[in-house]
């Protein structure tokens, strides 16, 4: 089922006024719901996991010195960053339109309320503003790709 069909799928149970579908197929599970008004959906896609042939484990010799040193300074430089996360599913657009210029880049100075990126989620394009003043430091998402709830787009420096 690709995202067409599940959108018009979404558009017939919004407009036939049912408060919830369940629809099951081989390897995809999908159930809708709407509220009373038929304003608000919320949509659950369960994909089953496909059939793993069984491996032997593969062990790998890591020397333990070196693991803990080469993960440590990156988690030790990153933690003085704000992390800015996505409140909502959707496409993250770097840009206001294809035409604009983009909202901010690495290096830009921010101030708190200053809009970072643009969300769309069901056709509606969400302003994401920051919480905070600084610096953006890192971009952590490609324009015009798929984000998930709590993913970190953006990295900013508070200083």
């Amino acid at each position: 089922m690709d995202l067409k069909e599940i959108q018009n799928l979404i558009k017939f149970v919004a407009n036939s006024g049912v408060a919830e579908v369940k629809l099951e197929m081989d390897d995809v599970k999908i159930t809708i719901r709407t509220t009373l008004e038929g304003n608000a959906h919320e949509v659950t896609y369960l994909q089953a996991p496909q059939n793993v042939l069984q491996q032997a484990p593969v062990q790998q010799i890591v020397p333990a010195a070196t693991a803990p040193v080469a993960a440590a300074p990156a988690a030790d430089d990153n933690a003085k960053y704000v992390t800015i996360k996505s409140p909502i599913i959707g496409t993250f657009y770097r840009k206001p339109s294809p035409d604009k210029a983009m909202f901010v880049e690495v290096g830009s100075t921010i101030g708190k309320g200053d809009v970072l990126c643009v969300i769309e989620a069901m056709k509606l394009f969400n302003e994401i503003e920051s919480e905070v003043s600084g610096k953006i430091v890192k971009v952590l998402v490609d324009d015009m790709s798929p984000v998930e709830f709590d993913q970190p787009l953006f990295l900013v420096d508070p200083s």
